[in-house]
């Protein structure tokens, strides 16, 4: 690795230009202009402190995809850096690494960018100095705050100072005509919203990644990285096209509480030709720490069942009672058909005390040590591990989270006895109405994203990681690729997710499923949870039912990256009518493996389609998922991903002539085909339809 910074004196990096301004005030007369680019010198970043206002631009291939933009931040109590600055130094470096993933949807990451730190200070206080950092690839750039300790900013001798309001700006061209893909930011339900697909200026505020595509046809996603002790950041349009940092507020306004030496979390900006480059970015990552944790062979991919769906269609119950799901008995029964069929785990809800009457709003009464006792959890995890199947825990906090933090050190030993290594947490509670109780004992309401919360988080992982468990976080903060640097956190939920299909008014509809590649798993991977065989519980014409096909249901094991995959049905419903026979599509589910070498994206259109390949890790094989949207549609898979002059025996799991959503979500057709890397694979896809292929390497 290559990473040299070079410094150069101010008047020598500066390119100066004359600037007409007022003479009077403390504006300087010239002002400093920087620019850096990304290795293949398609990304251009330009940096001025024209008029003493701190402002940066982003080019690509020549054309400006983010106009001049404010930055800086505010501070409460003393002068931040919002005026009066200068550009009083800077440095540049560059650096092309390789690293390992221990777990992903690649396994080698190529970390190739170019930096350009710079220090401003004010112009007439030259001892106040914040930086700028900016790293660029070839597909985007991210840039962050580091600023460091310094007297003129310490009102206090302990260094803590409070950030009021971040300046940091995106102004998009045209936004009469650029599309944005979006979901509403700080609103009640966290970030479980369908999406709007508008022009951006019709825009409110909105959760990142947002995703953009500009008259030429380039595509964005602005979004954050490494947000660990910070306030989330929300887009805000002001005037049209200008979208604002807006950073998630404590309870008492302050957006964040800190002390001097701290860096903001990185604000993303991918940039791709098209919808399908932005899948195949790894920028998120690349701009996270390495792993923290030291040796994590201990953190298992894997796939599950679960007493989980069965609640959700009212089989089952959380709480006590006759319909009780989390029992001994049904848990064995669960995992019976793991071990029987090859899955890692069974994840079981509602096993402890705090589920009777209405826990949505009693999440203080939780014990995260005390099952039913219709829950023998010695006996559960004996039996299960007899059988090579562990007990996936569940920590539902409902918000409480102060309740959670106070039993969390026992929760996990208890885990941790048991031979329990994978724990799903929930934080079910509207947003804004995260309870925490004070130094005072006064019960505060905080923000899911806001810096607390993101706090509590990260605790919560810290702490399982001490015990070897790895956590999949519902109702979590957004991914911003901490896996990287905590590879324990090895799933989020963070979108609207399956269970939305049992009770949600209206369900996910057609388009969901293929605007998620191109937004939210553009942070990272998600617990959406396929996998549905029974696809209309309550009959094909009721308004709760999965809106797609069975073959678009196995394609979404390809197309919705998580390294723990969920077979979420209830598990008579994966056998034929006689309760015994498997369904032969079953069979696509127990192939897939959830570890991958490579990952491509091969096609799509951001709430159209998308074309997903991914090669298992350790193996020749390929797995291949293709789903649409409302509308039928013929898609083109050319193979030259594959291994030249090798055989490959598709094995295709795909909708029949006749598969539509609505009335015959059922047609499915199991075929096989000997292929090769010169080879395009051509399909039919109907209504909300798919086509999930295992392409065997053959020897």
């Amino acid at each position: 690795m290559n990473r040299s910074p070079i410094k150069f004196p101010i008047n020598l990096r500066l390119a100066f230009s004359l600037a007409l301004i007022p003479l009077f005030g403390s504006v300087p007369l010239y002002a400093a202009s920087l620019t850096q680019r990304s290795p293949d010198g398609n990304i251009k970043f330009t940096l001025t402190d024209d008029k003493g206002v701190p402002t940066y631009s982003v080019s690509y291939r020549g054309q400006e995809v983010i106009q001049p933009s404010r930055l800086g931040l505010e501070f409460k109590d003393v002068d931040g850096f919002v005026r009066d600055l200068k550009i009083a130094d800077s440095a540049t470096a560059s650096s092309d690494s390789t690293w390992e993933q221990p777990w992903g949807e690649q396994r080698l990451m190529r970390d190739h960018h170019n930096e350009l730190l710079v220090t401003f200070t004010g112009v007439n206080n030259t001892k106040k100095t914040m930086q700028l950092r900016v790293r660029l690839f070839d597909d985007g750039l991210g840039f962050r705050y580091e600023v460091p300790q310094q007297k003129k900013l310490a009102p206090r001798k302990d260094n803590k100072i409070e950030i009021i309001d971040e300046k940091t700006e995106f102004i998009i061209p045209a936004p009469d005509k650029t599309i944005a893909w979006w979901i509403p930011g700080r609103a009640w339900n966290r970030y479980e919203f369908l999406y709007n697909t508008t022009p951006l200026k019709a825009m409110d505020r909105a959760h990142t990644p947002m995703t953009f595509k500009l008259p030429s046809g380039v595509h964005l996603s602005i979004h954050e990285a490494a947000l660990t002790d910070y306030a989330a950041m929300v887009l805000d349009q002001q005037r049209d096209g200008v979208l604002k940092a807006d950073l998630t507020p404590w309870s008492d306004g302050v957006k964040v509480k800190t002390q001097l030496g701290f860096k903001s979390s990185w604000r993303t900006i991918q940039i791709a030709d098209n919808a399908a480059g932005l899948i195949n970015s790894s920028l998120i990552l690349n701009l996270n720490e390495p792993n923290k944790l030291g040796d994590v062979s201990w953190v298992k991919p894997g796939k599950y069942v679960g007493i989980w769906w069965g609640m959700h269609v009212g089989t089952n119950t959380w709480g006590s009672g006759e319909k009780h799901g989390a029992t001994t008995a049904n848990t064995k029964h669960y995992m019976d058909f793991a071990a029987q069929y090859g899955f890692d785990g069974v994840l079981v809800e509602g096993w402890n005390e705090g589920w009777d009457g209405d826990w949505y709003n009693n999440g203080d009464i939780f014990s995260f040590t005390k099952p039913h006792k219709d829950f023998d959890i010695a006996e559960i995890t004996r039996y299960g591990l007899s059988k090579g199947v562990r007990l996936i825990g569940h920590h539902e906090t409902s918000g409480a989270v102060t309740n959670y933090k106070i039993q969390m050190d026992d929760a996990f030993d208890l885990y941790k006895k048991y031979g329990v290594t994978q724990v799903k947490t929930g934080y079910v509670a509207d947003g804004g109405k995260a309870e925490r109780i004070d130094e005072n004992g006064i019960a505060r309401n905080e923000w899911h994203d806001g810096q607390f919360m993101i706090g509590e988080y990260l605790r919560s992982v810290t702490k399982a990681a001490e015990r070897h468990i790895s956590i999949n976080t519902h109702e979590p903060i957004k991914d911003t690729g901490l896996r990287r640097t905590y590879p324990n956190w090895i799933a989020r939920e963070g979108a609207r997710g399956q269970e939305y299909n049992a009770w949600g008014s209206p369900p996910n509809p057609p388009e969901h499923t293929v605007m998620l590649p191109f937004t939210r798993m553009l942070a990272g991977p998600m617990d959406y949870t396929p996998g549905i065989f029974n696809l209309a519980p309550y009959g094909l014409d009721a308004e709760n039912r999965v809106q797609s096909t069975l073959a678009k249901e196995l394609a979404l094991y390809v197309i919705i990256y998580s390294p723990i995959q969920m077979a979420a049905d209830l598990i008579e419903n994966y056998y034929e009518k006689d309760g015994k026979t498997l369904k032969p599509a079953f069979q696509f589910i127990r192939d897939i493996p959830t570890d991958w070498e490579v990952s491509k994206a091969i096609g799509g259109e951001v709430g159209d389609y998308a074309i997903i390949a991914r090669q298992q890790r350790n193996s020749e094989d390929w797995f291949v998922g293709a789903i649409t949207d409302e509308s039928a549609r013929n898609v083109n898979i050319p193979l030259n991903f594959l291994k030249a002059g090798k055989r490959y025996e598709a094995q295709i799991y795909r909708d029949g002539d006749k598969a539509e959503w609505k009335t015959n979500p059922y047609d499915l057709v199991i075929e096989t085909k000997i292929v090769t890397a010169s080879d395009n694979l051509k399909f039919k896809l109907g209504t909300s339809g798919g086509v999930a292929i295992h392409l065997k390497a053959l020897p």
